[in-house]
């Protein structure tokens, strides 16, 4: 009997997540839909490449960086629908479920999940309200919420820059004078652990300032005359 082609390709970076990729790799292990799953590791010490070894998924080694990671993992992808997730994040029965429909449909568009964090508190919902109406509003998700996009669109895009920082914000910008970029109803889960780490405040502040400063800067007229 021949083999279903693939229709999604899933690219995971890692380095030293040897706990969270092993419960995401558990996630897509019940997805129905045809695919792969690419693990681009950058060089972990833990036990992360024989938990991906063990779960079957594909491992590529890559330098270090998540821009460079994802830019590897791409290459070896073989779908016409490309899925870029962090490690840390994890894909209930919903989310799947839309997953599994839009691999199918493979709609013209670029397309992120709403966030959701693992972890209780106020601050956190707070968190999750302000990145989800700047994705809807803005068309500007993170890379935390998962990037689903057609593979000739990545291609144009010029895919993932090797950028040490807001990778994610590049591309959705390049992607976005291309296609369209949609919010998703469905949620992926995301590790609290930045926003422990830093502070919830904190963190919420290098996440969007980075981005507003350099949004900013692209609004700005070019000056060619004299001072």
């Amino acid at each position: 009997m021949a083999e279903h082609p693939l229709l999604l390709s899933i690219v995971v970076p890692t380095l030293n997540e040897e706990a969270n990729v092993a419960l995401l790799l558990g996630d897509l292990e019940r997805l129905a839909t045809p695919h792969q799953v690419i693990v681009a590791d950058g060089g972990s010490t833990d036990l992360t490449v024989d938990v991906v070894r063990a779960a079957g998924a594909e491992l590529v080694m890559s330098g270090r960086g998540r821009g460079i990671q994802l830019r590897t993992g791409a290459a070896a992808a073989r779908a016409p629908l490309l899925l870029f997730i962090h490690a840390d994040t994890r894909l209930d029965a919903a989310a799947l479920a839309v997953l599994e429909e839009v691999a199918v449909a493979r709609p013209p568009c670029a397309m992120a999940f709403r966030l959701r964090i693992d972890a209780d508190g106020l601050s956190y919902r707070l968190i999750e309200w302000g990145t989800n109406l700047r994705s809807r509003l803005l068309t500007l998700p993170y890379g935390d919420q998962g990037l689903v996009v057609r593979r000739e669109d990545y291609v144009r895009a010029g895919g993932y820059l090797p950028l040490p920082l807001m990778e994610d914000v590049a591309l959705v910008r390049a992607l976005r004078r291309i296609t369209h970029v949609h919010l998703l109803d469905a949620a992926i889960e995301v590790s609290a652990r930045r926003w422990q780490a830093d502070g919830p405040l904190r963190r919420m502040l290098k996440n969007w300032v980075p981005a507003a400063r350099r949004m900013l800067l692209q609004q700005l007229p070019i000056d060619g005359g004299d001072s």
